[in-house]
């Protein structure tokens, strides 16, 4: 018996032994995310999803939430990043990333042809690919039609330019004839990576393909852009919000907001009998939009490339982006078909703009400093659309312009 016993206490130990070689062998990958709550419920639930497909891949979710470009950075500097991370700010993090374009072109042409092309230059640099397309927002035309039909407006339509937007929300101001109620709504501190798609449509932007900022920012057609909002707003007709001004149409104060797909669920919740239009245009052209994307990049010092590659694949196929659905715009043109999506009477609408907005390179991606000369313009902007001492938005151009070249 005590023989007996020994034979088994030895087969248990060597199970035992064996099973934690098995462990071992298993490939432990970490995957950052910058989620938090709810998203990363879901989140989780799509890792345990991968692992349980891949016997000889673990993956493990890291929620950075509001520290993650702390840490991102923490871990390139010292050289352990996480394998695979969620990205948007590649020139800042571009070197401590792996070119994706032989993993891409492992897969086929059909891969990233299934992507929209308008995604690609906010995934790349110099035209290497370092992440992989997860989701995105263009901007859209929010407008409140019960506001609306009360001041006997039109609706706004896709071929409306911003000499309509003024009409409208002249007409909705006098309407109500209320000081605290106007026709149209904008950030007084304008986030300047998005404010540039309004140059875009007007034939200009912030800088050159080069980096050049005198004669494109202080270009006629930038100034006549900025000078537009300040007229608006000195006419009485518009708000200079704070914040981005979701709050305005939330709380019933602005009919009108050029924003991303954000404030959709918020406006549902809110009740409010809204509809979305794509951007006016400044000229004979259709509008441009900038494009909030998030992809999936690999880290240049992963010990487990192939088995990171595998995870960017199922994070960013159809299936993941089904669960994703509701709370996100997904970006694989198979999926937006069945889906359905550029029919939708919302959804539709930010479709539109993404596939009018191919081939525009956002100025963050040019400028070796665009930290700096993004402060500058955050400073132009609250000089510019100060309600009690708007400046003159060709002077207040003309010295950024100048400081830089």
């Amino acid at each position: 018996m005590k023989k007996l016993s020994g034979i088994l206490l030895v087969f248990i130990a060597g199970c035992i032994f064996l099973a934690g070689c098995k462990r071992s062998n298993k490939i432990e990958l970490r995957f950052a995310t910058w989620d938090n709550a709810k998203d990363l419920d879901e989140q989780e639930t799509l890792v345990y999803s991968f692992n349980r497909a891949h016997t000889n891949i673990r993956a493990v979710l890291e929620a950075y939430g509001d520290n993650f470009d702390t840490k991102i950075a923490a871990g390139m500097g010292s050289n352990d990043a996480p394998d695979v991370m969620y990205m948007w700010n590649y020139p800042a993090y571009y070197r401590g990333l792996e070119p994706l374009d032989s993993y891409i072109d492992r897969e086929g042409a059909h891969f990233r042809d299934n992507y929209y092309e308008a995604m690609w230059p906010y995934n790349s640099i110099n035209n290497i690919v370092y992440g992989i397309p997860v989701g995105y927002t263009a901007h859209a035309l929010y407008y409140n039609k019960d506001m609306f039909d009360a001041a006997g407006a039109g609706y706004p339509s896709k071929d409306w330019t911003y000499g309509d937007v003024y009409a409208a929300a002249k007409a909705i101001t006098e309407h109500y004839n209320n000081r605290s109620i106007k026709g149209y709504v904008f950030p007084i501190q304008y986030d300047p990576y998005d404010f540039e798609m309004y140059l875009w449509s007007n034939g200009t932007s912030f800088v050159n393909a080069e980096g050049k900022v005198r004669g494109y920012l202080d270009s006629p057609q930038s100034i006549a852009v900025f000078s537009f909002f300040q007229k608006m707003e000195a006419d009485g007709y518009a708000i200079a919000a704070e914040d981005c001004g979701i709050s305005a149409m939330i709380d019933g104060k602005a009919a009108m907001l050029v924003n991303g797909s954000w404030p959709i669920v918020q406006l549902k919740e809110a009740g409010i009998n809204f509809g979305v239009v794509e951007i006016p245009r400044w000229t004979s052209k259709p509008s441009v939009s900038i494009l909030s994307s998030s992809g999936l990049a690999m880290s240049k010092s992963s010990a487990h490339k192939n088995a990171a590659w595998e995870f960017i694949k199922f994070w960013t196929g159809e299936g993941a982006n089904i669960d994703r659905i509701d709370y996100e715009l997904p970006v694989l043109k198979t999926l937006v078909t069945s889906q359905n999506l550029e029919s939708d009477p919302v959804k539709g609408v930010f479709y539109t703009m993404l596939e009018q907005s191919h081939g525009y390179v956002p100025a963050s991606f040019i400028v070796k400093d665009w930290s700096a000369l993004r402060a500058d313009l955050e400073l132009g902007f609250e000089r510019i659309y100060n309600p009690a001492v708007p400046e003159d938005p060709a002077l207040v151009l003309g010295k950024i312009a100048g400081k830089w070249n």
